[in-house]
């Protein structure tokens, strides 16, 4: 659902959130509500010991002249409010009402300022939060409790600003639209979701206006992709290279150029995972699915630049054709690849991915993003994607772009030690470097296939960040669309 923005007095029925900072008695909006109500606010608050905390709530119930159900919700302290705060003001009060029988919620935003935003600024923020929040993905229950929808249908944020509110919050509908496609892609079956139907759901941007090209299989053998070919060889599924391509800013601008690894679904090949949560590698087409929902938002924005978004859709499956461990392969680069571990493919499938994208495209700039590693989990757990980078300029304006939208980067080291643990003695490199580092010496692989001199690189392995484990105030369990607004981000403040 999409939020609404209104002036008028709060309603009489749903559900209403009044915001309270730590400590500070009711304001303006909040106060005249209050008074409105017989100072009912005031004394719920008094009575449950409301003072405002972070993460505080008081339920108000039944006030004559007011809402069905009003909700206190803590601010903490004035100082410490944020964009990011507001936003998870806005998904904490989809949170708490959610899960009543409200069908209409109203969030007071009047007495919401901080230093250096606007009021429209704030409320923007708010209503982005409401609906990141108010993401379900539940289209295969059927039957019993699962089947029941929340009652919720309608958002409105309160506020002197509401025109302006509007008016800025119509990029950033773009944006939770490009989140929600991501989450969607993410959470999707292995059996809804290979790479002939993420092809075709691809081709359906073209209505934002993304020029969408698809490669089967023999245009991508006559290209020379034998990395990533050797992936689906064990696969009853044709693998696919999808082209998205937005060009909103001027001609002589050379591209962003964004790569993603889309293995729809990950046995590990011959190299067989065990059985235990192998259904989680439904979601190992994570950064296929950030670099789509990415390319979704700066469409739907109308980006001022030149974007490009490439995904290499694979399945990796065992069967008498399946590639074996110790065989070799020729990318389109040139460069032969011993392949120890048919486990470690996403590498394989980013490697002629990232090539393709120089030769085709001559990028200013080339990230790639993967749910590439088992490792970074170790070294980051869910709290950061690991960044590792040729480019300390990139790697600064990817972490400046993840802060400001709560997507965090932790930047990893890559040297020479790293890419030595790659040297194979049959091939020009093998696939896999040995037990330590591997997050490292999995981005020194994908670094062999960036060319000398010319686009500034960088590789986000996101395998901690692409699946929520745990609810947050803007994100449900489930798919995140970690890297959507980050890219977005990156190419509004450096590329537009």
């Amino acid at each position: 659902m999409t939020p609404s923005f209104s002036r008028a007095a709060p309603p009489k029925t749903g559900a209403v959130v009044v915001p309270v900072f730590q400590d500070e008695v009711f304001s303006d909006a909040a106060s005249a509500y209050d008074e409105a109500l017989g100072g009912a606010l005031t004394r719920a608050a008094k009575a449950a010991g409301f003072i405002g905390k972070s993460g505080s709530q008081a339920d108000v119930f039944g006030v004559d002249g007011g809402a069905p159900h009003i909700v206190l919700l803590g601010l903490g302290k004035r100082a410490d409010f944020d964009l990011a705060a507001a936003e998870a003001l806005g998904g904490r009060a989809v949170a708490r009402v959610g899960s009543t029988e409200a069908k209409a919620l109203a969030i007071l935003a009047d007495d919401v300022e901080i230093d250096g935003e606007v009021a429209a600024d704030i409320a923007a923020r708010i209503a982005l939060g409401a609906r990141l929040r108010a993401y379900r993905f539940d289209k295969y229950h059927t039957t019993g409790e699962a089947a029941e929808k929340p009652s919720l249908a309608k958002i409105a944020v309160h506020g002197a600003s509401a025109t302006a509110a509007k008016s800025r919050y119509a990029d950033l509908d773009a944006i939770a639209d490009g989140v929600f496609l991501t989450r969607d892609l993410v959470s999707e079956p292995a059996n809804v979701l290979y790479p002939e139907s993420f092809a075709e759901r691809c081709k359906e941007l073209a209505s934002l206006g993304l020029e969408v090209e698809v490669l089967g299989e023999a245009q991508m053998k006559k290209l020379g992709m034998g990395s990533l070919l050797s992936v689906g060889t064990g696969s009853v599924r044709e693998s696919k290279l999808v082209v998205m391509k937005w060009m909103g800013g001027k001609k002589t601008q050379k591209p962003v150029c964004f790569v993603g690894k889309g293995v729809c679904f990950d046995t590990g090949g011959i190299s067989l995972k065990p059985a235990a949560n192998m259904e989680d590698m439904k979601w190992d087409m994570g950064g296929a699915g950030s670099v789509t929902g990415a390319m979704a938002a700066i469409a739907g924005r109308k980006a001022k630049a030149n974007v490009i978004g490439v995904i290499g859709l694979v399945e990796n499956m065992p069967d008498g054709a399946a590639t074996r461990p110790g065989d070799v392969v020729t990318s389109m680069s040139g460069q032969t690849i011993e392949i120890l571990n048919t486990d470690a493919e996403g590498r394989l499938v980013l490697a002629d991915a990232l090539w393709y994208a120089q030769e085709k495209f001559k990028p200013a700039v080339i990230v790639d993003l993967a749910t590439l590693t088992g490792a970074i989990l170790v070294a980051l757990a869910h709290e950061y994607a690991g960044l590792f980078s040729n480019h300390d300029e990139l790697a600064g304006h990817l972490t400046e772009a993840g802060a400001s939208v709560g997507e965090k980067l932790w930047r990893m080291p890559l040297d020479k030690t790293h890419d030595e643990a790659i040297k194979s003695p049959i091939a020009d490199m093998k696939n896999i470097g040995g037990r330590w580092a591997g997050s490292s010496t999995a981005a020194a692989f994908l670094k062999r296939f960036i060319k000398e001199g010319g686009a500034a690189w960088a590789h986000l392995d996101i395998a901690g960040m692409a699946w929520a484990e745990s609810e947050s105030p803007t994100c449900p369990k489930g798919g995140s669309g970690f890297g959507v607004r980050l890219l977005d981000a990156y190419v509004r403040k450096f590329a537009e």
